[in-house]
């Protein structure tokens, strides 16, 4: 099979994709503290791995896989250390720029997957600058949510991805081998659902406020075994609404 990955192929092999009306798959994420276990790449490595995965399985569709944006929208990770972030322009900034830049190429249809909490406000309120601002057709999800319905069953006492938790750390151990610190697992655990608060009035909180240990839920439940099992999930979810652009071109 060849390979989907934008970084692996020729200048003239991307022609021919855009000829073809591929789609572009642009993965978003964040390098930021992932408790006392894990890399500060999660994001990263489980954003792009999800992507690669769900692309090789939609192979009858033709499509393309961008290069991870590392940084995203992560200042309430800030007081660990360990993170970069964007501030609200330069996110936008950023993201157009990549944007145009695979328009110029001939490219009409994106879809941006992201894989960090963090830039889920961002991105739903970028939707119409981009649409404003370049001829293409855009559309954003988040992998974790699309196979929210899938996670439950996988798990031990979580619902779906929450932080350095269950789900993270067992794809990590799947996607990046050796990463996780099984020392440090013992004290990967805490708040279940971060800080408590009012649904209808939102401030900015640091993660600082919602737990001790830079985690939200509970590690010590991982398993290689679990994540494949999501990391599965993850993928054919996505792979399925690739296989919907294809059918809607």
């Amino acid at each position: 099979m060849a390979s989907v990955l934008w970084m692996d192929l020729t200048a003239e092999e991307l022609r021919a994709k855009a000829a073809v009306d591929a789609v572009v798959v642009l993965p978003v994420a964040s390098i930021e503290q992932h408790g006392p276990h894990l890399p500060v790449g999660v994001d990263t490595v489980l954003c792009g791995g999800v992507c690669k995965a769900a692309a090789e399985r939609a192979d009858d569709v033709e499509l393309v896989v961008a290069p991870t944006l590392w940084c995203g929208m992560a200042e309430h990770h800030m007081a660990f250390g360990g993170t970069f972030t964007f501030d609200i322009p330069t996110y936008r900034a950023v993201l157009l720029s990549l944007l145009k830049s695979i328009e110029r190429h001939g490219f009409h249809r994106v879809l941006i997957v992201n894989g960090h909490g963090g830039n889920i406000a961002a991105l739903t309120a970028f939707l119409p600058d981009f649409a404003r601002e370049t001829r293409l057709h855009v559309e954003a999800t988040t992998y974790f949510l699309l196979a929210q319905d899938a996670l439950p069953s996988l798990l031990e006492d979580q619902q779906g991805v929450q932080h350095a938790c269950e789900v993270e750390t067992s794809m990590m151990m799947v996607l990046a081998p050796g990463s996780v610190r099984d020392d440090r697992l013992g004290e990967a655990h805490g708040a279940r659902d971060g800080a408590p608060g009012r649904p209808t009035v939102s401030r900015h909180r640091s993660f600082r406020e919602m737990t001790e240990t830079g985690v939200i839920g509970d590690a010590r439940r991982a398993s290689v075994e679990k994540g494949r099992a999501c990391l599965d999930a993850c993928a054919e979810a996505l792979a399925g609404l690739l296989r919907e652009m294809g059918r809607a071109a």
